[in-house]
């Protein structure tokens, strides 16, 4: 009890700084933090840090499924890039919220897997950790993935079982 309490009065100093510093998308105590909280939570490593840059929404469609997507594609807040270990975030990502952050710990979550080497089965077995620690994260605030961005748990196991 007493840990989880230092741990989310840690969180919250993290957020209120994001929210000074909405103009730095690279904010290097953010990635810290939440890289640590990560690896202390859910046995990913400690790793050098991404870039974190923000790119129009039809960019990041097109990283995610490719030059023939169209804006009508499902909505992407972020993709991370392994081959230029970079988190691209929506033009206008601020950090200023939970649910903002929760975006970043869930690609953080990648770039960790990333930096272990792991691999999956398929892309969605790679998903589950994310949205894992997603979940969580969201949770510290009184919140939920379900209340926050509208994924119900039927929409989870299907963006991460693998169907093949």
């Amino acid at each position: 009890m007493r840990r989880s309490v230092l741990v989310l009065a840690v969180l919250w100093l993290v957020v209120m700084n994001a929210a000074t510093a909405a103009e730095r998308v690279d904010t290097p105590p953010v990635l810290q933090t939440i890289g640590m909280w990560l690896a202390a939570n859910y046995d990913l490593p400690l790793a050098e840090l991404p870039a974190v840059v923000t790119a129009p929404a039809i960019e990041l469609v097109t990283m995610r499924y490719g030059a023939g997507a169209t804006i009508s594609s499902p909505e992407v807040v972020a993709v991370y890039d392994e081959d230029v270990n970079t988190i691209f975030l929506a033009a206008g990502w601020t950090g200023r919220t939970p649910a903002e952050l929760s975006v970043l710990v869930h690609e953080m979550v990648h770039h960790l897997q990333a930096a272990a080497e792991m691999r999956f089965a398929c892309p969605g077995e790679r998903e589950a950790l994310a949205y894992r620690a997603q979940e969580a994260w969201l949770r510290l605030f009184g919140t939920d993935l379900k209340s926050t961005f509208n994924i119900d748990p039927a929409t989870l196991l299907v963006a991460t079982v693998c169907t093949h």
